[in-house]
């Protein structure tokens, strides 16, 4: 099989979705590994880098999309890619549930491709493991996030996390305690902050008791304590994931409206559409804006500012699905029950409830065709 990795198109995305260790051992196991030039010099990845690990380097996007059987890359693809996709082609890529793109699945509806969402496969014990790969990164990245946007010079209120003898920390309030809003938990505490922890389940949130040895508060994410907690916060994190759905907006503008002057909002969920309901995406050039004083940080490829790190572990996590998909074509859809929960198109046809919702399309179970 012919495998591409396309450089991803979104500004300021550096990341690339595979590494030269994983092109090695797709070319290792007989695949054909062509890469777009460029594709990882984000994260220090040279052309040269591949041709040694076995690819062969092309020099445009629309040539991977047109010569590849699979095409490969971490965010959604773009109108452009799609009208570049072979007929009857595979695409694995992110879907982005609050960003769906209706003139790019259209496209790859009517090319007949069979496509899977990086962040909706889901094993059978329930993770997901390309996006518990990604959240982990996140959620290790968000103190020094909130930190930098907390200074003075940045319009923050000019705390300190950890606070200073004398001093109490900055309270920071976690909606969502999944993989983001655990590692954020056990990171902020690390950093000296106050932490609360919020999420519907009791399940979670007793996960968050023992990783954090109780030192973290956690508390039902009813309106009524969201409403409390946020009101007193300087840093709330927002990582409420619904599978496969966009998130809810938890946080109002009503409740913004309440937060100190100067605190932070970080929306990990923007790329769901955001559980804040004042959120809007933004980018790793330009993170940030204000509103009703608050500065909020929506960016919704957080791990790329570590793009080599992020590159290697998404690289790692979705190297068996790849050589799977390489070595069965469509029949890794019947023997591969992770692959079939996180397919969105299948030869064309709508597979995944929550899409066929957004867009209006007709839904068909992918166990019926598969």
């Amino acid at each position: 099989m012919i495998i591409g990795i396309p450089k991803e198109s979104l500004r300021d995305e550096k990341r690339v979705a595979l590494s030269p260790a994983g092109a090695n051992a797709l070319a290792r196991h007989g695949h054909k590994i062509i890469v777009q030039a460029e594709a990882g010099s984000g994260c220090s990845f040279s052309a040269e880098d591949y041709r040694e690990a076995g690819a062969d380097i092309v020099f445009s996007a629309e040539e991977v999309f047109a010569r590849a059987d699979l095409v490969v890359k971490l965010m959604p693809p773009t109108p452009e890619e799609c009208s570049w996709t072979a007929e009857q082609g595979f695409l694995l890529s992110g879907v982005h549930m609050g960003a769906v793109n209706p003139k790019a699945h259209g496209m790859l509806r009517e090319r007949g491709t069979t496509a899977v969402g990086v962040e909706l496969i889901e094993e059978a014990d329930h993770s997901l493991p390309v996006l518990t790969a990604m959240s982990e990164i996140a959620g290790m990245l968000l103190p020094q996030i909130a930190s930098r946007y907390l200074e003075t010079s940045m319009g923050g209120r000019g705390t300190l996390l950890g606070g200073v003898a004398g001093i109490p920390p900055s309270h920071v309030v976690i909606i969502g305690a999944g993989t983001v809003g655990s590692t954020a938990a056990r990171m902020f505490l690390g950093a000296g902050a106050s932490v609360t922890a919020m999420d519907k389940d009791l399940r979670r949130l007793r996960s968050v008791d023992l990783q954090t040895h109780k030192r973290a508060t956690t508390a039902l994410a009813a309106p009524f304590n969201i409403e409390r907690f946020v009101a007193s916060a300087d840093v709330v994190v927002g990582s409420v994931l619904i599978y496969g759905r966009q998130a809810p907006h938890v946080v109002t503008e009503s409740m913004v409206k309440e937060m100190k002057s100067g605190s932070v909002i970080i929306d990990v969920s923007i790329d769901q559409g955001g559980c804040v309901e004042t959120s809007r995406p933004t980018m790793l050039s330009d993170p940030v804006f204000i509103r009703h004083g608050v500065t909020h940080y929506c960016v919704p490829n957080v791990p790329s500012s570590v793009a080599r790190t992020a590159s290697h572990a998404f690289s790692n996590v979705v190297l068996p699905f790849l050589v799977e998909i390489g070595e069965s074509g469509v029949r890794a859809f019947r023997e591969n029950a992770a692959l079939r929960r996180g397919t969105y198109l299948y030869t064309g046809r709508c597979t995944h409830a929550g899409l066929a919702d957004l867009l209006g399309w007709d839904f068909e179970s992918i166990d019926s065709l598969a």
